[in-house]
């Protein structure tokens, strides 16, 4: 799995994070990929507060408990809205400008890969949102990614993850699917970010609809449950490790 953490040099989305938090707005932030036109985040949803939030985001804040380790945080406004709560989080991010801000906005945040094994804390509930799952990478990545997470939860602990089963994309009239068998998982998309004309590496993100989380959440000694689904194909599980 790699490792690595950004350059703040080539970091196109924490960028536009720092010009909107010193700003109170950021230039367009641009999604590339090679299998859709070019879409736009707008970062000001980076910051959404907890009332702005999908209903699954926040199902997803209530059920977190314990100690609660914030995966890919970016602007930090769902660590910040678990401190709100009463909670306790930390905040990991690659990104050094995002870091950057989610420190100066009262967040525990450290730049820190999730599978960097030097980073030995642990925790009740890990909570990956805004398509949680994206940060796996491939379906290959699966059995990494379980053994991880398994090093990181304290005992009893849970995963809370969402995603978004993307078969509606090729979803005929009829009800009909037009998938390739033969082709990649129909969820493996790839982007690149790009912020300011500056481009970041391209990677691979996962979207997953949950019959295939929970197959391959079993193959390594997890539970998967279904907490809640959203109007359009996304959802919430709850996965920990058998007994």
């Amino acid at each position: 799995m790699d490792k690595s953490l950004l350059n703040a040099g080539a970091d196109p989305m924490g960028a536009a994070i720092y010009d909107y938090y010193l700003k109170g707005e950021a230039d367009t932030l641009i999604v590339h990929s090679s299998m859709f036109e070019d879409d736009e985040i707008p970062t000001e949803d980076l910051f959404r507060s907890f009332d702005d939030m999908p209903e699954l985001e926040k199902i997803a804040l209530e059920e977190a408990q314990g100690r609660i380790l914030d995966v890919g945080a970016g602007s930090g406004c769902h660590s910040i809205a678990l401190q709100t709560m009463g909670k306790e989080a930390v905040a990991i991010d690659i990104s050094p400008l995002s870091v950057e801000v989610m420190k100066r906005r009262g967040v525990d945040a450290r730049n820190v890969n999730l599978y960097d094994e030097s980073f030995t804390d642990k925790f009740d509930t890990i909570l990956m949102l805004m398509n949680g799952t994206g940060i796996i990478g491939t379906l290959e990545n699966m059995s990494a990614f379980f053994a991880r997470i398994r090093q990181l939860l304290s005992p009893g602990g849970s995963l809370l993850i969402d995603s978004s089963d993307l078969r509606y994309l090729f979803e005929e009239e009829d009800g009909s699917l037009m998938i390739d068998l033969a082709d990649d998982y129909y969820g493996l998309l790839d982007y690149q970010m790009e912020y300011k004309g500056v481009k970041g590496e391209p990677f691979d993100w996962l979207y997953v609809d949950f019959e295939t989380l929970a197959f391959y959440a079993e193959e390594n000694g997890f539970s998967a449950e279904l907490i809640a689904e959203g109007e359009h194909y996304d959802y919430l599980a709850k996965l920990y490790v058998n007994i």
